[in-house]
């Protein structure tokens, strides 16, 4: 998010940062708000590389934005914006999508981390999905960071989630049984002129051929680059495992238990109940997380118990929601 360095409001300045910023191994561009700016770190072999190319790139946009008067501020929604009221970026296709959605466009002042991992082969990625699918609800419950939203607490540690719920085309995806079945559902939608292509199918977990990748988009925008890259090796380790487990058997259940599990995790972020991702009962988050750990043979190291939501709250309710902004831009920019 781009604040103003006095103020901690949010400025659409995207198009000064962009054109301000240095050369760098990546993308400074726009999103959906002029409000915000997009860092993309392009192909990476390790989640450590990766997170030293965000450092690199979170940097050269902060320098960019000082120039003008700006400070960069990372998390799931700003506390204080009524995103109704943000400019949308200059992008003809924003105001195209905004014109069709309306006001569950204009509501979406929230942010995500989008992490990409490249697989072998269509019929892999769509196994792969549905492996990792069932146990977002964990990554989107320890990753919470949007408890507030348009100034005031909204009950939810990551109220994104559920801001998102009301654009057309989200949550998780269907359930397809072959690759060709997914490349029929988007050229229905593409022929109807509902989307100008896949990408603009906003769901938490979707292939995306044009890189290769199965796309996660099931976490709130974290502040901290550490904790970024906690969510990145979960999420890299997690699709590793997946990747060569065996296809997993038709379930007409499975979408609705993801839902529960997902709205459990938005509400109570690392405190939820949720249903098992695999079998009978349910268990809380930090055991989850436990058994993912074991079961990827990759260790993060999350504190379970807490999220980076939970240091907003306490320091919105000890000091003001000024001093929260003031916390997520400190934090944000090593």
């Amino acid at each position: 998010m781009i604040l103003d360095a006095k103020t901690l409001e949010q400025r659409p300045e995207v198009d000064a940062i962009v054109a301000s910023v240095d050369d760098v191994d990546g993308e400074v561009k726009q999103e959906l708000f002029a409000s915000v700016v997009e860092l993309t770190s392009g192909v990476c072999e390790t989640p450590t590389q990766a997170i030293e190319k965000l450092r690199a790139l979170r940097q050269a946009a902060s320098r960019a934005a000082a120039v003008h008067g700006l400070v960069l501020a990372g998390a799931g929604s700003h506390p204080l914006s009524d995103p109704t009221t943000q400019t949308i970026a200059s992008n003809p296709r924003y105001a195209e999508f905004v014109g069709y959605a309306g006001i569950s466009a204009k509501r979406q002042g929230v942010s995500g981390l989008h992490v990409h991992v490249g697989m072998p082969d269509a019929a892999s990625c769509l196994r792969t999905l549905e492996r990792v699918l069932p146990w977002l609800p964990v990554v989107l419950a320890l990753s919470a960071n949007s408890p507030y939203f348009d100034g005031r607490e909204s009950g939810m540690m990551s109220i994104r989630a559920e801001i998102l719920g009301i654009l057309p085309r989200h949550g998780a995806p269907p359930a397809f049984e072959t690759f060709a079945d997914w490349e029929r559902f988007v050229e229905r939608f593409v022929a109807a002129g509902l989307v100008p292509g896949y990408s603009a199918l906003h769901w938490d977990i979707r292939p995306h051929p044009t890189y290769g990748t199965l796309e996660i988009r099931a976490a709130d925008q974290p502040t901290s680059l550490e904790h970024t890259g906690k969510l990145l090796s979960l999420l890299y380790g997690l699709c590793i495992w997946a990747v060569d487990q065996p296809a997993l058997a038709p379930d007409a259940g499975r979408r609705g238990v993801y839902e529960q599990n997902r709205w459990a995790a938005a509400r109570f972020g690392p405190r939820a109940t949720l249903l098992h991702p695999e079998r009978e009962g349910t268990s809380a988050v930090p055991a989850l997380y436990a058994e993912l750990v074991e079961r990827i043979g990759v260790v993060p190291g999350f504190d379970a118990e807490t999220c980076e939501g939970d240091r907003q709250l306490s320091v919105g309710r000890a000091e003001g929601l000024q001093a929260v902004c003031a916390d997520l831009a400190a934090r944000s920019v090593a």
